[in-house]
């Protein structure tokens, strides 16, 4: 993906569909639109996925909570949701096999009575996941969940009831999808800032107006439709469109407490049941660490960036406590992270916590934008379907998607095995080769390649991690990386899961974006002093 290219052809072309947000759902409308044959453009104010679609609980799942109130409450509206996630849960899992995995997920349990509970309601999770592959739930006794999960307290536990979901790298997935849909045809870029639209004689959209946030220039982009997969921000969106529309969105914050990876001990993932605000909770491995949340609370201001507080990080800490033998010991928080879900609601006095994960596809009849509201991760594709679908009945055409099939960027003649090769090819200690597998795919050669011709770039960034210095060079010429928060926040996970390696290994990832993309003292600098200030913020707002 080249910057420079794709903005001239933004300045320069007509488009059939402008999405703004390169999220999950905009990425994932891109791809399916530039696969149904329409020219495409798709932009983001920020980095791709640098909002809701990298700070996820990282599970591709039906929803267990879901089901439970489905049939507690008689809803069928989340009876719905459950089975629309379990038959994408393949899909996802299928096409991006490098950054989605199988995760095997225990949910403890105190009594006979609590087992039998959940082993009911997991079985009837997997009737619902038709066409998969994964595992079905099994009951487990005291020993057996021990030897899987030895951290938790022996005196409390009963037994166990393990089931399975999916994992994936969310803000990678999310690039694999804006660069499947940039090889396909699509002109992509980060950072334009939309702040007007230019209309036809009718007061229909037919322009973007936008501010490159790198450059300060403005320009305009030229699309027949313009549709709007901003998320939690969607109605900014909708009333700059047209001022007269209602709020739909009820943003909800999320945030994600990260402690060391001995804190469970395990490869298998916990869900907790039982919280005092009546949610679940997951406990997760995560690229060496484990990952615990979320929290659900309303957001009045979405000025700012959602992150971890005190009385959050204590919460999550809290919640997790009763089920291990050794209670964790929170001066060893390794990072925290928040994000916003776009929750949809017409009663704005109804709980965040209580409202479905379901998508809309709105259509304006004054402005002829089209907005993607609400969701989940999980069903990005099926999102993407309808809404391309949408724009397929405005055009008067009737094409097939085909996303189900489509393999995404890296999983083309993927093998688990490649990392051997790498490591005979290119001399990596093998945690880097797995390491490079997992993030590039089958194109982890291409990172490789470049050390090749400077052996520098082999060494790691920071000691205890497999990331290397090869990786700032090839993700600044190759994925659009712009600032060091691009590559340590979501190129690579390393902000989310450790802030002070973070701080260590920053000279280094600035010293080499500045030599690619000719920074001089005083930018090399600012890049460094910005990103340093958001992660002691981070670090302060935690406590």
């Amino acid at each position: 993906m080249d910057r420079i290219e794709s903005l001239e052809r933004l300045r320069n072309e007509e488009f059939d569909i402008c999405i703004i947000g390169a999220g999950a759902s905009g990425a994932g409308c891109a791809l399916d639109a530039v696969l149904r044959g329409y020219k495409v453009a798709l932009i983001d104010r920020k980095d791709f996925a640098s909002e809701t679609s990298s700070r996820s609980t990282k599970l591709i799942h039906g929803g267990v909570r879901y089901l439970e109130q489905a049939f507690k409450k008689l809803d069928f509206a989340q009876l719905k949701q459950v089975r629309h996630g379990l038959e994408e849960r393949h899909i996802v899992l299928k096409n991006a096999p490098h950054l989605a995995r199988p995760l095997a997920l225990m949910t403890p349990v105190n009594s006979w009575f609590e087992g039998l509970y959940f082993k009911i309601g997991l079985q009837m999770y997997d009737a619902f996941a038709i066409n998969d592959t994964l595992p079905k739930s099994k009951w487990l006794n005291k020993t057996e969940v021990l030897a899987k999960i030895p951290t938790l307290d022996r005196k409390k536990l009963h037994s166990g009831v393990l089931y399975y979901d999916g994992q994936l790298d969310d803000a990678r997935y999310c690039l694999a999808l804006v660069q499947s849909a940039s090889e396909k045809g699509a002109a992509v870029a980060n950072y334009l800032d939309v702040h007007g639209f230019g209309k036809n004689g009718d007061g229909k959209l037919n322009e973007v107006t936008v501010t490159d946030t790198q450059s300060s220039n403005q320009f305009s982009i030229r699309s027949k439709m313009i549709i709007n997969c901003t998320g939690p921000f969607s109605d900014k969106i909708r009333q700059l469109a047209n001022q007269q529309l209602t709020e739909r969105i009820r943003p909800s914050k999320g945030v994600h407490l990260v402690l060391p990876a001995e804190t469970l001990n395990s490869e298998y993932a916990m869900l907790i049941p039982k919280t005092s605000d009546g949610r679940v909770v997951f406990a997760i491995p995560f690229e060496g660490a484990t990952m615990i949340g979320t929290t659900d609370t309303d957001v009045d201001d979405m000025s700012t960036e959602a992150s971890l507080n005190e009385r959050e990080k204590h919460y999550l800490a809290d919640t997790l406590n009763p089920y291990l033998a050794q209670k964790i010991d929170i001066s060893q928080l390794k990072a925290g992270f928040g994000g916003l879900r776009p929750l949809l609601s017409a009663d704005p006095l109804q709980s965040t916590k209580n409202l479905v994960r379901d998508h809309e596809v709105e259509v304006d009849s004054v402005s002829g934008l089209v907005s993607l509201l609400g969701g989940k991760w999980t069903t990005y594709r099926l999102m993407a379907k309808d809404t391309i679908d949408q724009a397929d009945a405005i055009f008067f055409q009737t094409n097939a998607c085909t996303t189900d099939q489509h393999m995404l960027a890296g999983g083309e003649h993927y093998n688990t095995e490649f990392w051997k090769e790498l490591v005979e090819k290119f001399d990596f200690d093998e945690d880097i080769s797995k390491h490079l597998v997992k993030k590039y795919g089958s194109r982890a050669g291409l990172v490789g390649e470049l050390t090749s011709a400077e052996p520098a770039l082999k060494e790691r960034l920071v000691a205890k991690y497999p990331y290397i210095k090869a990786e700032v060079v090839y993700t600044v010429r190759n994925e659009m990386v712009i600032t060091p928060r691009d590559f340590l926040a979501r190129r690579t996970r390393l902000e989310i899961t450790d802030w002070q390696e973070t701080l260590n290994c920053l000279p280094v990832v600035t010293d080499l974006m500045a030599r690619e993309l000719e920074w001089d003292a005083e930018q090399k600098g600012m890049q460094a002093a910005s990103y340093e200030m958001e992660i002691r913020t981070f670090i302060s707002n935690a406590g």
